[in-house]
This record gives C-alpha cells, structure tokens and sequence, in this order.
C-alpha cells in the first residue's frame, strides 16, 4: 500500500494524526494498540474502550503507555485527548460520540455489542473500521448503506483473509483476468469441535476455547467468507462451499474448472500448501494474455491461481484505516443487496428448552450459503444466534430455522436484521 504511507507521512508531517479510537481490548486490541503506537506515523490510538476498562489500561501497557485518564462519556474524553492524554472508558458512546475521534475500530468479535457501536459510530459520523466479521458477516450490508448515508467510510480489515482475498481480486482485475472463485486457505476444518477440544491449544496460545473452537469448527472461516462475498458480490455453488482437500494451491484450477458458477463464488482449501492466507482464481481465454501468462509460469489457463501465503490482520489493519480516513477506500465492505449468509447448523442433537452458546460453543456451527437461499429457508444466521431458545427438536448437522427458537427480545442486531431484509427486497 505505497500511497498509502504517502498519505499518512502527511499527516505525521502536519502533526495531525488520524485519532483512532479502539473497541475492545482483547488478544486483536492489545496487538492493534501496539502496532499503531510503536509502528505507524501519522496515526494515533487517542482512546481505548473495553467494558472492563482495567483491560483498556492494560492495552495501552502493553503498548508502552502507562499514564493514562479515564473518562465515562464523550465530553471527558474530548477534554483529555485535547489536554495530550490518552484515554480509556469502559463507555463505547464515550468513543462514538466524541468530538477528537476520527475512526472507530471495532477489535471485540461480539455481534450484538458489535452491532451498537456501529449504529453510534455511524450515527455520529464516524469511519468504521472492523475486525468483527462476525458482525459484518450478518448485518453488514445495512451497515454499510448507513456509513454511506452519513458520509463516512464502512470495512473490514486489511490482513484478514477477506481483505486479502479482496485485494487480490482487485489486483487480478487489474491485469485483464476475471476473478471467477476465491477464498481461503484452511489448514484444519472440524465442525464438532468445541471449547472442551481446544482447551490446550487456546491455553497455550493465551486465547480463549470459544474462539479457538470458532475457528476450527468452520465458523470463523463462512462468516470470513460471507463478509468476501458479499464485498465481491460473489455467491457460492452449494451450502457450505466445496472444501477440497488439495497438495497445493496451485491445482486448484483444475479441481474448479467445472464447478464455477455465473457471477464467481468464494470456497476454501483444506491443507493445500501454503496452507495459510487467500486464494483467487483469475479466468481469461484471451490467446495473447494466455501465451503471456503460461511463458511466466502461471499456467495453461484458462484458469489461473493467485495467492498470498500468509494474514497479518493486527498488523496491517492501520492501511484499511488510513485507506478509509484518507483516500475513501474501502478494503472489503458489501455494497448493495447481500449475496451470501452464514446460517446455524446444529452441532449435535438439540432439545427444546435448549439455549444456543452462540460462536465456538457445543451447540452449533455455521455454514455459508446464498442469502436468497437463507432468507427461503428460514435459516436463523449464526450471527443472531446465541441467546436464542430451541422451541423444537433439530437433529444433528440440520439447519435451525427462525420457527425452531425462540429469539431474545430487544436486540438491536436483530431489528438491523430485519431491516437489512426490508431495505434489499428480502
């Protein structure tokens, strides 16, 4: 992104750093916090909110700042962003509504809190940037019409796998190729995996067994994939993707070359070498391009694999910020109708009475599927699905449908939700 540290060099030059303010302050805060303060000119985290705002303070440690105010609304937050000081609140409207902050950064994963700092931050003409496909992935696209109805900038972050599949496409469009499939590259798929299976691993990783359990059980990958799809206006060719096991990235044309549908698709490998970061399959039939593209080792075509062998989310998100804040770009956000949608699929046999353990838990996993198929089907999105109540018995690996629970009353992602149906004709 070389004009983009043009851009913030500017900034840094004219002592005006974009004032980032930080939702959450978990494993992917406390490494954004770091990256900004020790790495990026032209930038600055002037506030982090965490409902535990000890958790905050300890962020900004973590990042080398030890003195630091805290403020419970936005009026205290602006006197000491004013005054030099960073801040911390255990308040999200304290960030949202301040006066000094430029951006949100929403770093906490949590759909339904999720969902109420976007509607403030939006609402009060803030840029929104994500680490949230979890939210993203089940309300973005109304979202991002009200970032654009209030003139600011809505997306998903640079680094994570949607952004960088996202970048890609756009490259391979810029060299005269169709992006006709693209996605991820998964070393582990497992959807019964749950918290008590990753306890080890989450322990000797200092993260939690929810969200370890929610990246091996496939969540974390569909929702990744629905935040792509619907950025890139792709769909998929079944419910739950292909998935297939492959030596390597690059047989992946072959494997596809009779599987593509009209509009392009996202789908995954499984264990294909690298094993690590996104995939794009460029399509071209054009002889010139073909003889060019084979004499440089990409291949007979017509189908040609891209590739980036790695995701560094928490460090590469301050491009997406400064992309957003300086140049109205947007990484990865829907624009229009959403395309696809990441729906509950229940981890076992579940039993009315049964209340749903939401992300990671042991009570479901998700899958991606086209969202027109979703909103047919009655599916209950994954996103809304913790909290929710079993009304009827689901068997195991079956769908759960809106009929077959009882939602929670009052939550705001669930009336975004239903407007989001509304506004795109659903």
């Amino acid at each position: 992104m070389l004009i983009v540290d043009t851009a913030l060099k500017k900034r840094a030059d004219a002592k005006d750093p974009i004032r980032v303010g930080l939702i959450g302050a978990g494993y992917s805060g406390r490494k954004i916090a770091y990256q900004i303060t020790d790495g990026i000119d032209g930038m600055e985290v002037v506030a982090i909110c965490n409902r535990t705002p000890e958790h905050a303070r300890e962020a900004y440690g973590y990042a080398g700042i030890d003195e630091v105010a805290e403020a419970s609304d936005a009026a205290g937050v602006d006197r000491n962003i004013a005054a030099g000081k960073a801040v911390v609140s255990g308040e999200y409207k304290a960030l949202t509504e301040s006066e000094q902050i430029e951006v949100i950064v929403d770093a906490t994963g949590i759909v339904t809190y999720g969902a109420e700092v976007a509607v403030s931050a939006l609402e009060n003409k803030k840029h929104l940037i994500l680490m949230n496909v979890e939210m993203d992935a089940t309300v973005g696209a109304i979202l991002s019409e009200k970032a654009r109805a209030n003139g600011v900038m809505y997306s998903n972050s640079d680094g994570d796998e949607p952004g960088v599949a996202m970048n890609m496409i756009r490259f391979v469009k810029s060299i005269g190729l169709k992006p006709v499939v693209a996605g991820n590259l998964k070393g582990l798929y497992d959807p019964y995996r749950n918290p008590e299976t990753q306890q080890a691993f989450a322990a000797a990783n200092n993260q939690k067994p929810a969200t370890m359990a929610h990246f091996a059980d496939g969540t974390k990958l569909s929702m990744e994939l629905t935040v792509l799809a619907n950025g890139a206006g792709f769909g998929v060719a079944r419910r739950g993707m292909f998935g297939p096991s492959l030596e390597h990235v690059n047989d992946s044309p072959a494997y596809y070359a009779d599987k593509l549908v009209d509009g392009g698709m996202v789908d995954f490998l499984v264990g294909a070498a690298p094993s690590n970061g996104a995939f794009v399959l460029g399509h071209s039939d054009d002889p010139m391009r073909a003889d060019f593209l084979k004499y440089l080792k990409m291949g007979e075509g017509p189908l040609y694999a891209f590739y980036t062998p790695f995701h560094l989310p928490q460090l590469e998100i301050p491009n997406t910020i400064a992309r957003a804040v300086l140049l109205d770009d947007a990484t990865v956000a829907p624009f229009g109708a959403p395309t696809c949608d990441s729906i509950a699929i229940a981890k076992k046999d579940l039993q009315p009475g049964e209340v749903l353990d939401g992300l990671g838990g042991f009570a479901a996993y998700a899958l991606i599927d086209n969202y027109a198929t979703s909103i047919a089907d009655d599916c209950l999105p994954m996103g809304v699905s913790e909290g929710c109540t079993m009304v009827r018995a689901v068997a195991k690996d079956q769908p759960i449908t809106y009929a077959d629970v009882s939602v929670p009353e009052g939550r705001l992602v669930d009336a975004l939700r239903a407007e989001q149906n509304k506004t795109f004709g659903f």
